[in-house]
């Protein structure tokens, strides 16, 4: 029996874990309706555009929760390492150490990407200007700011893949540790 949810919000986590789970082509609706407990009329009251619409909704809502949890600490830090310090922290709690998915790191890669891409890149281009952003700050260079972050955000996401593929969250957390010693290195070099 389908359980009644308040508001489209609520729905998010589960549509979240389908799409991580099953990516965009293989979220059925049959899988989306067990896993938010909603029936296919209440999916489509809450998102009346269908499978592409409660994708749109989920990616927002993963980089609303980034922009307030990563995203803005870098810009209210006085000092940059209290921003990196945060995000690290930020980072390995909403992956679980490397064991859940990116899923724009996972959209990005295959032909999801394509109807998905500005929001894929818009998400990446962010953290990338939010971090290069501190360093400067922080009196690193722009152009050595923008390749540091660019370097730390895909460190992030290969040690997402590896963590997983590996199952040993232990990788994770030790890229974060080198990740973090590279930014504090640079900003000791200014």
């Amino acid at each position: 029996m389908a359980r009644l949810i308040a508001e489209r919000a609520d729905a998010l986590p589960g549509l979240a874990e389908v799409f991580r789970d099953h990516g965009y082509a293989g979220a059925s609706l049959s899988l989306i309706g067990a896993a938010t407990g909603l029936g296919r009329g209440s999916l489509y009251h809450f998102f009346p555009g269908g499978k592409r619409e409660m994708a749109e909704a989920v990616l927002a809502d993963i980089h609303g929760w980034f922009e307030q949890a990563v995203f803005a600490p870098f810009a209210q830090a006085d000092d940059p390492r209290a921003g990196i310090d945060a995000m690290m922290v930020a980072v390995d709690r909403y992956f679980r150490s490397g064991q859940q998915a990116c899923l724009f790191g996972a959209w990005g890669l295959g032909a999801t990407r394509d109807p998905f891409g500005p929001a894929i890149a818009g998400y990446f281009q962010r953290w990338i200007a939010a971090l290069a952003d501190a360093l400067e700050r922080g009196g690193v260079n722009g152009e050595h700011a923008t390749t540091l972050a660019q370097d730390v955000v895909s460190g992030i996401q290969g040690a997402i893949t590896l963590s997983r593929a590996l199952a040993d969250p232990s990788l994770f957390r030790a890229t974060l540790g080198r990740l973090t010693a590279r930014l504090y290195t640079a900003l000791a070099a200014v």
